[in-house]
């Protein structure tokens, strides 16, 4: 991927456009100058991120989709393989084999629906609470060992400050 501030080898070769161009640019925002750099840079340091707290986890036995299937799980309570298909964007077939492997291990089980004998809803069991409960406390014993020891104090303020902007960012989109 090539950055904005990787097409010219002046250090300001902007500065010598004309404004028009600036504007017409893709993706530059001439009013604050944000380039898709910073963009990238926040998605790769964010992913970074991510997969070092996936490996704090001792829940690293699961698919991303096996994984994705709890979260669903866990956030909107029980519900049919259909409905998981279809938040999840998959054939109720490739969905049976994802559920079908939960089943096994004892960590999604099945019930018949109150409302409707025909339909199964599908729900954490209470091993399987224990274990996500587990992970989640793993990843933020990690994170705030890694904080404490790695940033300052005056980084571990702006990081503290930086929060509500990126849930605010993350909630945008």
């Amino acid at each position: 991927m090539v950055r904005m501030s990787q097409l010219s080898s002046e250090p300001n070769a902007d500065a010598a456009l004309p404004s028009s161009t600036l504007a017409a640019s893709p993706g530059t925002i001439p009013a604050t100058g944000l380039t898709p750099s910073l963009a990238a840079d926040l998605r790769t340091v964010l992913g970074q991120l991510t997969r070092r707290l996936r490996e704090q986890s001792n829940s690293g036995d699961f698919t991303h989709s096996q994984s994705a299937v709890l979260v669903q799980l866990e956030r909107d309570g029980p519900t049919t393989m259909s409905a998981l298909a279809r938040t999840q964007g998959m054939r109720p077939q490739s969905m049976s084999t994802i559920v079908s492997a939960l089943l096994e291990a004892g960590i999604v089980a099945g019930a018949p629906d109150a409302n409707d004998r025909r339909k199964t809803l599908l729900s954490l069991t209470n091993f399987a609470r224990n274990q996500i409960a587990a992970g989640r406390l793993a990843k933020e014993d990690w994170l705030l060992r890694a904080i404490s020891t790695t940033l300052s104090p005056d980084e571990q303020e702006h990081l503290v400050t930086s929060i509500p902007v990126l849930r605010r960012l993350a909630q945008s989109l």
